[in-house]
């Protein structure tokens, strides 16, 4: 079958209608586009357990606050449906704003408590306009189900939560965080680091391996495995920190000693370019 750009989304849902009265099984995978190996890797998982996979491509305008690079995020349509095509996408769904958003548009779906920490601090209306965003591909594409990057710890998360507390009838799938061969993980942002900046990112997957570290040997005193992390990124001139935050990853709640799995989450700033990370370490409490 041939590679389809479905731009509408009556004609995404007749699409979607038309395989499930088939019997076929929809995998999705949404995407901001400028497509790299991590989101080839959510393409390749979400085909191994669909019959037939949409991918959309949408620069989501409502997680964007005033002062985000809204404008600037990188685009390229071409390549992107180019490396659609190899990885034997069935349709890309890719609506322009004014197709997702009428004028008079009012209605969001928010998470409450989890969405205020974290990014939700740092970027207030960004978890609000991915769930909003969210809710209303899974109501065009009609998938089966969706697969989304562990990258995005908290989107993740909260995105499992919203389909859990609204009766989604869509299995999320989470895959694991495709890294660059220094460990960075690949993000589109990625491309806005200047070399000196490029060189330094890796700092961050190296905070999260000291973490990881730490909590193996039996350390349990957070404060002072963030300081160790700290030390670390300040020994980079160029880097500048967000946040590092410890969660149990069952709950997005702060650790105790039941805590069998612990998530390491980091923000660092590199010039105004802002990257996240995150690992989980499964832990002996016993």
């Amino acid at each position: 079958m041939m590679m389809k750009v479905i731009s509408s989304i009556d004609e995404m849902r007749r699409w979607s209608y038309a395989q499930r009265a088939a019997g076929k099984k929809i995998g999705f995978v949404p995407t901001m586009g400028f497509l790299h190996e991590g989101h080839l890797s959510l393409m390749r998982e979400a085909r191994k357990h669909s019959d037939s996979l949409v991918v959309s491509i949408f620069v989501n305008p409502t997680q964007f606050a005033p002062n985000e690079d809204f404008e600037q995020y990188p685009r390229d349509f071409e390549r992107d449906e180019r490396l659609c095509r190899e990885e034997r996408v069935d349709v890309i769904f890719y609506p322009q704003i004014d197709e997702m958003y009428k004028d008079n548009h009012l209605t969001y779906v928010y998470t409450e408590n989890i969405g205020k920490i974290l990014e939700g601090k740092t970027r207030p209306i960004h978890f609000r306009g991915v769930t909003t965003v969210v809710s209303k591909l899974f109501n065009i594409v009609l998938p089966h189900l969706a697969v989304f990057g562990q990258k995005d710890a908290q989107q993740a998360f909260i995105l499992r939560k919203m389909v859990d507390d609204l009766n989604f009838d869509v299995e999320m799938v989470i895959a694991p965080i495709i890294r660059e061969q220094d460990g960075l993980a690949m993000s589109s942002r990625n491309k806005y680091l200047s070399a000196a900046e490029r060189k330094q990112a890796d700092v961050l997957y190296r905070s999260l391996k000291l973490a990881e570290k730490e909590l193996q040997n039996g350390g349990r005193d957070y404060d002072k495995i963030k300081e160790k992390m700290q030390d670390l990124i300040d020994g980079c001139t160029l880097a500048k920190t967000d946040y590092i935050a410890f969660v149990n990853a069952d709950t997005f709640l702060p650790p105790n000693d039941k805590t069998r799995k612990v998530q390491i989450l980091i923000a660092v700033y590199f010039g105004k370019t802002r990257l996240i990370d995150n690992m989980i370490v499964e832990v002996d409490n016993s």
